[in-house]
């Protein structure tokens, strides 16, 4: 048995789905095509029953691929005797809704009418007659608010007395009879606008709309670093070095502090001055260990000293302590914070606004305003970043659209990384990074959409009201979005740094570094050892800027390096999706691009700054 979740877009179907299936979930492509359904199970008279999250459409009359897969979908599902179909329909918006409604009524599949944002009734004015509504349509109708859960376990009840073929009408008279529905059992009473409305009616206008949306943005990115830096501070960076060191440090001793395994384990080791806190150089005789981790060494001056071998989490490079630390301790935090404010601003209703505002600017790039959210999604990782693009109607402007993304948004892991390094300058480190990949996000696309044949179509959105966010199914939202990046990221981190560790210790980037000195250096303006960093770049963004840390590179090097770095190639993991979306073609063009423009905008910063 299979139970289909159909509807317009945004009336919550995404939403009542979560109520019936819980947490996990499973996203798999239509076959044939690169449009997305999410399927799930639920408990049903005690048996298990598939529940798929069909993509949204306005008709079975489709005019577009996600449309067209919606009305493939219910037709395999016609085939099966005991099918369901849910017809999530906007409550506030009974009229659009119901044209979906009256098709589905006319297919050999069972439907009952879910009818949803039914809190949101009370606040724009509209009564509905539902045991009226349900006498019209013949079918079961149950009023719900999905992000409170009412109305769920009637829904839940009421699923076996869903029926099919209930509604006969005339093609051409469809529009007429929903409005003699629509009049018999909807009452509109007159209100005042509430702050919401007109809020949302500002956040589209031009002259009022730039400047909510930058605010919006400046305080969205201010409340992301101040809880990603609070979580390392005070509590990831505590965990790590008052309870998971001790237990490396012993670790390391039983492997002998030294040896392949060792390093490939723990990493390399440091000796750290207890009074100073600072790391030690110049250090010619390693003395007798007289106690725990500490050891007397003799200084190039002859001094003798006691010191402390210890690891550093950055820089030691072993799986157990950069190959944990790093996703952990420095990217997870700012993850967390970067989903928590995405979410929100999803469940508020603002992004489609955005997409709106933004319409008339994305344009000029080849693009309309929706793809400002694949590009905000690749701001949290690259990789659901490059699915979105999906909601983009052509090839040339899911193109466009994953090539900026890839080459000029880098993830949150990256963003905390380049944060770490030039942080510590201020504006005067940060602003010639992003300001830089804001720059050619922008003319880069003006050249794309210039030089690439075709054109970018209007794709018409559905703007839901301003809404209250639902504080569980945030959280929801949240710990399925932080679990997959903790699923998705770490395998590839401690890919990454075995990998390091395996090339340095067979001298393999020693003979990348000398082939490609004359690039890195002369066009550049890097040192040699930045190869490294390059080359692990393909597997992790985000350790590839971590290994700039221990090269001492000047301020100019170190913004040219997070440019670069961020510019030259996508991680493997989107390269891999990216590939999958756009065809090795496509992608081959992209990965050209790519590097074309890393090596000319270094270049350029290696001439301009000073």
């Amino acid at each position: 048995m299979k139970i289909l979740l159909m509807g317009n877009p945004n009336v919550g179907k995404s939403v009542i789905f979560s109520r019936l299936t819980g947490a996990n979930v499973i996203a798999s492509n239509y076959p044939g095509t690169t449009v997305e359904f999410t399927r799930g199970y639920m408990r049903l008279n005690g048996e298990r029953v598939e529940v798929i999250d069909v993509p949204g459409t306005y008709t079975l009359e489709p005019t577009s691929r996600a449309e067209q897969v919606a009305v493939d979908m219910l037709k395999e599902a016609e085939d099966g005797s005991d099918n369901i179909v849910i017809d999530v329909v906007d409550a506030t918006n009974l009229e659009r809704n119901l044209n979906l409604t009256l098709q589905l009524l006319k297919q050999d599949i069972p439907v009952l009418v879910c009818l949803n944002l039914w809190d949101e009734t009370k606040h724009v004015g509209i009564k509905i007659d539902v045991d009226k509504l349900e006498e019209i349509l013949g079918v079961p109708v149950i009023p719900t608010c999905a992000l409170s859960g009412e109305g769920i376990a009637q829904l839940i009840k009421r699923l076996p007395d869903a029926k099919s073929k209930t509604y006969e009408f005339d093609e051409e008279d469809r529009w007429s009879e929903i409005g003699k529905i629509v009049e018999s059992v909807e009452e509109i009473t007159h209100r005042h606008h509430t702050f919401l409305d007109r809020l949302g009616e500002a956040s589209i206008k031009p002259a009022t709309g730039i400047p909510i949306a930058v605010g919006i943005l400046a305080a969205s990115f201010a409340i992301i670093r101040f809880i990603g830096e609070s979580l390392i501070a005070y509590l990831f960076e505590p965990i790590f070095e008052h309870l998971w060191k001790p237990v490396i440090i012993r670790f390391s001793a039983i492997l002998g502090s030294g040896g392949f395994i060792h390093d490939i384990l723990v990493g390399k080791l440091f000796l750290l001055n207890p009074e100073t806190e600072e790391f030690i150089s110049g250090i010619v005789q390693t003395g007798k260990m007289i106690a725990g981790n500490s050891v007397v060494v003799k200084t190039v001056t002859g001094e003798l000293i006691p010191v402390e071998v210890t690891i550093d989490f950055t820089q030691s490079m072993g799986l157990l302590s950069t190959g944990l630390f790093v996703p952990f301790a420095m990217v997870l935090p700012y993850i967390i914070a970067f989903y928590l404010i995405l979410s929100f601003l999803e469940d508020t209703g603002y992004l489609p606004r955005l997409g709106v505002l933004l319409d008339n600017f994305m344009h000029r790039l080849g693009l309309h305003g929706l793809s400002i959210i694949p590009m905000l999604l690749g701001l949290g990782c690259n990789v659901p970043g490059a699915l979105a693009t999906r909601v983009l109607e052509t090839k040339r402007e899911r193109f466009i659209a994953a090539t900026l993304m890839a080459i000029a948004i880098p993830c949150m892991a990256q963003i905390a990384m380049i944060f770490g390094l030039v942080g510590k300058y201020g504006i005067k480190g940060l602003f010639p990074v992003f300001g830089t990949l804001f720059v050619v996000w922008f003319l880069l696309g003006i050249a794309m959409a210039k030089f690439l044949p075709g054109e970018s179509p209007e794709i018409f959105v559905e703007i839901p009201p301003y809404r209250i966010p639902n504080i569980g199914a945030l959280l929801k939202k949240l710990w399925m979005r932080t679990n997959w990046f903790l699923r998705e990221a770490i395998p590839f981190v401690l890919l990454g740094v075995f990998i390091i560790n395996v090339l340095y210790s067979l001298h393999v980037i020693d003979f990348f570094g000398r082939i490609f000195s004359p690039v890195v250096k002369g066009v550049l303006g890097l040192p040699g050892e930045a190869v490294a960093a390059l080359i692990i770049g393909f597997l992790r963004k985000d350790i590839a800027i971590g290994m700039l840390a221990p090269l001492g590179l000047s301020i100019k090097q170190l913004i040219i390096s997070s440019v670069v770095l961020t510019m030259y190639f996508p991680c493997v993991a989107t390269f891999a999706v990216l590939v999958k979306e756009l065809g090795v073609k496509e992608m081959l063009k992209s990965t050209i691009i790519m590097v074309l423009s890393a090596l000319l905008v270094g270049g350029a910063l290696n001439l301009i700054l000073r």
